[in-house]
């Protein structure tokens, strides 16, 4: 096959000659390859493009385009090819990979989704989803990331699990972060949200709906597997696992405890909420400031329902009660109110206290299921008590000039 230069100079040579063996002599070529691009270029083809020839596979396109179809568009060539050899097939499996491939090809290009820009108004989408955070003394954590569409404010909580009152809990928080709620809240179906689905109709659980009614908020979902429904609450939990995760790519170093993991995620919103978004042209902070006249009042408490059983601290001992067992917390809710509840099964059951402060529910305890007399104690949770009590061990303390001399 001549190249694009080579049959630009046969061309010209024939049309000065009007000649195809004149031509021939010029060009340096046969006349039969003379008359053949004369031919193309009279029939309005393209001069020196190869003939189409019949392919091994043609006879089994309608298969190919049928098993693609059937499979939407997921079927591997190998597959294919191993189909296409139990029914008499003879090519070779270079041939069928390149059939597979074009018939996918021309599969997605019919199914193509077309995606409309996405024209949102203040107060009315927050989208939220989890990415997977970084383990600290072996534990995992989850990263709850929540979304505001119209301003592209960003949330970002860690949290220990991804149980129902562990997500009631962030998202009372982040109703508080942005001074109100939305209208809508979309997510995944998951089993704290959706327990079930009735001829493709998601099946609320119960618990949001009454989590939903006390916000005055109404959670939607996602059709399944289908991501693309709230893209930007995705970006997002991207952009946070990059940051947030320790990755040879970010050098971030290990956390030393979850406190220090809820600072670096504090840190990281003020970061990306305080400069210019690529889309908006305008800082995300600043949006928010007009976006929360939009968003409606919160109850002044949480919805604590699902948060467990509620206890009283006593106002000089930072333990409460819970199955006949007692669990230390923090020395300043002395005298608040906390709820207590278990998580998880078997060995690895635990015990979760929180407490629904003016910032909105927070955990602040979490210990191994203890039993009766043997009270779970966190040294953290006594200040000034970091050594044990040993009944009868006395530290000496002088009352008199006489006395500190003998000491």
């Amino acid at each position: 096959m001549k190249d694009a230069a080579e049959t630009m100079k046969i061309l010209s040579a024939y049309d000065l000659t009007k000649s195809l063996r004149g031509a021939a002599e010029l060009a340096g070529c046969s006349h039969h390859t003379v008359a053949r691009l004369v031919r193309a270029r009279d029939a309005g083809q393209t001069p020196g493009s190869g003939a189409s020839r019949p392919k091994v596979t043609d006879v089994w396109l309608p298969k190919i385009e049928e098993w693609v179809e059937a499979s939407t568009g997921r079927i591997r060539a190998d597959v294919v090819h191993a189909k296409l050899t139990a029914m008499g097939y003879t090519g070779s499996e270079r041939s069928t990979r390149r059939a597979v491939a074009e018939v996918k090809a021309a599969w997605r290009a019919g199914k193509r989704r077309v995606h409309r820009p996405w024209i949102t108004e203040p107060g009315a989408w927050l989208q939220y989803d989890f990415g997977d955070g970084p383990a600290i003394d072996g534990a995992k954590t989850v990263l709850f990331v929540a979304w505001l569409a119209w301003s592209r404010y960003r949330i970002v909580i860690a949290l220990r699990d991804r149980t129902a009152p562990s997500v009631f809990a962030a998202l009372d928080r982040c109703f508080r972060l942005i001074g109100g709620a939305p209208t809508y809240v979309l997510t995944d179906n998951e089993k704290t949200v959706t327990v079930s689905h009735v001829a493709g109709v998601p099946v609320r659980n119960q618990a949001t709906v009454a989590f939903a009614r006390h916000y005055g908020v109404e959670v939607l979902t996602c059709q399944p597997a289908d991501p693309a429904a709230k893209g930007g609450v995705e970006n997002a939990v991207k952009l946070a696992k990059a940051d947030l995760v320790p990755k040879d790519t970010n050098l971030r170093d290990q956390y030393a405890s979850f406190a220090e993991l809820e600072a670096a995620c504090a840190g990281f919103m003020a970061m990306v909420n305080s400069r210019e978004h690529r889309v908006t042209r305008r800082r995300p902070d600043h949006m928010l400031a007009e976006e929360t006249s939009a968003l409606h009042r919160i109850p002044a408490t949480a919805h604590t329902v699902a948060y467990g059983v509620g206890r009283k601290v006593p106002e000089n001992t930072p333990m409460v009660s819970f199955e006949n067992a007692q669990y230390s917390v923090p020395a300043h809710l002395l005298g608040a109110e906390v709820f207590v509840r278990h998580h998880g099964t078997g060995p690895d059951s635990m015990v979760v206290i929180m407490h629904a402060g003016a910032q909105g529910p927070v955990e602040v305890a979490r210990h191994r299921v203890a039993r009766p007399g043997s009270p779970a104690i966190d040294d953290a949770h006594f200040p000034g008590h970091e050594t044990d009590k040993v009944p009868g061990d006395y530290t000496p303390v002088p009352r008199s000039a006489a006395e500190a001399e003998f000491l």
